[in-house]
């Protein structure tokens, strides 16, 4: 065989002592101002990612807004009447397991926890982190905390509205000279047309794109597509979950040997 490709990638003996924990934050259940729709967390933004980190030998600690039981966006269940994400056998396989469910019924809420007692934090997105994480002073400090530890500091789809308002120890935005991306405007297009009236109160990439001294960037619709830029590792939406968790892993890999 001419120029054979061989593929080589870690994956954590079972049994084997856990490299340590990783911070993942979701939005506590909410209701949305703009459609009168319940809305959460986003199934695949937790499950994806998890699944990354835990094949890489790290614990997951969930957290959330207000503490207590989580729920996922309607449209994000694979069980969904609506069939929206009927193929995502990831999120499916980890709702067949008992400490997966018993993870969402209860969890602490973001206040209880610091950064030294993780390795790197994960901000899952969907559709309530536009009302639940805009304008959390608590988040933001807690996300930052991890930034400026020199830690990974990771964000996907709609929780990158954080980044919005996010500043440094120095009353700098955290997102200056930053490379970053997050849910695009012609994602919210196809989304307000598929159910026929505007979902989000607000677009990340418009108000991303009047920030001075700062890149937003985004991929074709729906691509997996996730940047890093120092230690501050964003994911455009949904589908870019799982890049956004290995760039967050070789973080660790290189920097941290945890």
């Amino acid at each position: 065989m001419e120029n054979p490709e061989e593929r080589l990638s870690y994956v954590h003996p079972h049994g084997a002592p856990s490299k340590g924990k990783i911070l993942m934050v979701a939005s506590s259940p909410s209701v949305s101002k703009q459609t009168g729709w319940p809305i959460g967390f986003w199934a695949a933004e937790l499950t994806h990612p998890m699944r990354v980190f835990q094949e890489a030998g790290y614990e997951i600690e969930l957290v959330s807004t207000e503490g207590g039981k989580l729920e996922m966006d309607g449209y994000s269940n694979p069980t969904d009447a609506s069939g929206y994400s009927a193929h995502d056998i990831i999120s499916l396989g980890y709702m067949q397991k008992p400490e997966f469910n018993k993870l969402l019924d209860n969890t602490k809420k973001l206040t209880a926890v610091k950064h030294t007692d993780y390795a790197a934090i994960f901000l899952v997105g969907g559709q309530g982190p536009m009302y639940t994480f805009k304008g959390n002073n608590d988040l933001q400090k807690l996300f930052v905390s991890f930034y400026e530890a020199g830690k990974p500091a990771a964000a996907v789809c709609h929780s990158t509205t954080l980044l919005l308002e996010a500043k440094a120890s120095d009353g700098e935005l955290l997102v200056k000279g930053k490379i970053w991306t997050g849910f695009a405007n012609a994602e919210e297009e196809i989304a307000d047309q598929a159910v026929g009236q505007k979902i989000q109160p607000y677009r990340i990439e418009d108000e991303a794109r009047k920030i001075q001294a700062t890149t937003f960037k985004v991929a074709f619709p729906f691509a997996s597509y996730a940047i890093r830029d120092g230690n501050l590792v964003t994911g455009q939406q949904q589908n870019s979950g799982s890049a956004a968790a290995e760039l967050v892993v070789e973080l660790l890999a290189a920097n941290f040997k945890l």
